[in-house]
């Protein structure tokens, strides 16, 4: 028999989580809003149907103690068989983008579109065979340098 994880089990370890429909996408979205990424961090790998990217996110689940904090993560959407940009110039490597959201277009048996939106009206659009990605964080949370939480307009 199992039994449901508690909030208590969360305590301060680093995120592992994963996302196979489209309500464990709502969660990971939610835990990467306003996570920031130079373009450099993006990484399309075809051979391997996976496109990467190493965020500095916003520690959304665990406010900080001392300040605002931030800790890197690894974004890692699987089953991609093709990757679109819009309002994103990948060649601009000192580009810096903050996510948004990370939504899912359903297609036709199981595959779909994965949606990254960026501030600033960027896209990265990847086609999947089937909807899969992990969350992992990759570093000790720091201070954010800014020292400040994201605000959005109502």
């Amino acid at each position: 028999m199992t039994e449901d994880a508690r909030f208590e089990d969360g305590g301060e370890r680093p995120l592992h989580l994963g996302a196979m429909d489209p309500d464990d996408l709502a969660v990971l979205s939610a835990l990467v809003q306003d996570a920031v990424v130079p373009v450099s961090e993006i990484s399309w790998r075809p051979k391997e149907r996976r496109l990467a990217l190493l965020l500095n996110r916003l520690r959304h689940e665990q406010p900080g103690r001392g300040g605002v904090e931030r800790v890197q993560t690894v974004l890692v959407v699987e089953n991609v068989l093709g990757v679109a940009s819009q309002g994103v110039d990948r060649s601009d490597r000192d580009m810096v983008l903050s996510l948004l959201s990370v939504t899912f277009a359903p297609g036709e048996d199981g595959a779909g579109h994965v949606e990254l939106a960026f501030a600033g009206d960027g896209d990265l659009r990847a086609e999947v065979e089937a909807l899969e990605l992990v969350l992992k964080d990759v570093t000790r949370p720091y201070l954010a340098p800014s020292g400040k939480r994201p605000t959005h307009p109502d």
